[in-house]
């Protein structure tokens, strides 16, 4: 039996791509990649919008490319929907060329590797587009043999209401391959199998079931090498159709560089905005022992790159702590994302923005002192509010 053909590299054969998460981020990249008369056909699974999506598809006002609305190929309110609709009278189903995954990464309190199994084929390609370090082991423990491609964007984008979403600025994508280069051997809080059917959560620290295989040279690169290919398609689709100018492709280590550089600002003002009591970017920025305080934090990642990573940020290519700095002072109003969480009672990314990080340079023999603090007490914050609720009470902060 012969192997089919790589996506895209026969006109006669379409290319299926679902992004599992249907926020601002995921419909606009969505959009800017559903294209039937090249023979993509780009597909959304939605939750509390979905109603608003199926009918009417996403309408767009965008700071690029004006205001448009987007019809993707197929809206489904489930993965389960996803895996069985038919796409021919004969009945048979989509084979999912891509898994785009955008949703929060939240491994303490779902596995998404669980939930999108059942549209992993093959020669599906898993490519995750969220935020913080150390979001692909558990992907490349579940599916081993698929290439995984990693990415991180720089945009500011909302959904002002279901099925409306606003793109402010910018549109930077970097993608690249992985294989196993944030893979680390103490294991963040995950929900695991119990063996009885049940989901439970692991202590920090614990030994989780099926942790990232050992991969041999050989793998890794043939791993990244797929990997790579996939994402040089992605890269070509968003740029050449979508006319999106700022796609970068990196290596592997050169995209969890941006993965770690991004790290400067989410591990830094995300938490600080919580346990300073709510107040945003630019306020925090401002205040004088805050800014030393965030300066400190961002200097500690910047300067455990050549541990963790083995390379250092170079200061003409990265924003440097300083000038992250000189660049908040003036995005008066802003609050980071986990503000908005915990503001309206939502799970944060603690673990993979702040947990990860500890654990990996740990794992490399590098202490993140400040970092490792910020995590204690916000985990310990959602904790105690988690609790408290409950009990019934309110768990404010």
């Amino acid at each position: 039996m012969h192997e089919p053909p790589p996506p895209g590299s026969d006109p006669d054969r379409p290319v299926h791509i679902v992004f599992v998460g249907a926020g601002a981020v995921g419909c606009f990249y969505a959009s800017r990649l559903h294209y039937p008369t090249h023979n993509i056909h780009t597909s959304l699974i939605a939750r509390s919008n979905y109603k608003a999506l199926a009918a009417d598809g996403v309408k767009l006002q965008t700071h690029t490319f004006g205001n448009y609305t987007f019809i993707p190929d197929a809206v489904f309110p489930s993965v389960a929907a996803a895996t069985a609709a038919p796409i021919s009278p004969n009945g048979s189903t989509r084979d999912w060329d891509f898994v785009i995954v955008t949703t929060k990464a939240l491994p303490d309190q779902s596995d998404d590797t669980a939930l999108i199994a059942p549209l992993v084929g093959p020669r599906t390609c898993i490519v995750l587009i969220q935020n913080g370090v150390g979001v692909e082991a558990p992907y490349r423990a579940r599916f081993p043999t698929n290439p995984t491609v990693s990415a991180v964007t720089v945009i500011s984008a909302e959904q002002t209401s279901p099925g409306t979403v606003r793109q402010n600025r910018w549109t930077r994508i970097h993608l690249g391959p992985y294989s196993d280069s944030a893979s680390f051997s103490a294991s963040s809080p995950v929900l695991v199998d119990n063996g009885g059917g049940e989901a439970t959560t692991t202590a920090v620290g614990a030994t989780v079931a099926n942790p990232t295989p050992a991969i041999s040279p050989a793998a890794a690169a043939d791993l990244q090498a797929r990997g790579a290919a996939r994402a040089a398609e992605l890269a070509d689709w968003w740029t050449r159709l979508g006319g999106i100018r700022d796609v970068a492709l990196s290596d592997e280590v050169g995209l969890q560089m941006v993965r770690w550089h991004k790290l400067c600002i989410n591990a830094a003002f995300n938490p600080s905005a919580v346990l300073s009591g709510g107040r945003g970017n630019a306020d925090m920025a401002r205040d004088p022992e805050l800014r030393v305080h965030l300066l400190g934090v961002m200097r500690e990642i910047w300067g455990a790159a050549p541990g963790v990573l083995g390379r250092a940020f170079d200061e003409k290519e990265m924003a440097t702590p300083e000038g992250i700095l000189r660049s908040s002072e003036r995005n008066v109003g802003s609050k980071p994302s986990m503000l908005l969480d915990w503001e309206a009672g939502r799970a944060m990314e603690i673990e993979v923005i702040l947990g990860n990080p500890v654990r990996i340079a740990r794992a490399k023999g590098v202490e993140l002192g400040r970092l490792q603090s910020l995590y204690a007490l916000l985990r310990s914050a959602q904790e105690v509010r988690e609790r408290e609720r409950a009990k019934g009470g309110k768990g404010k902060l």
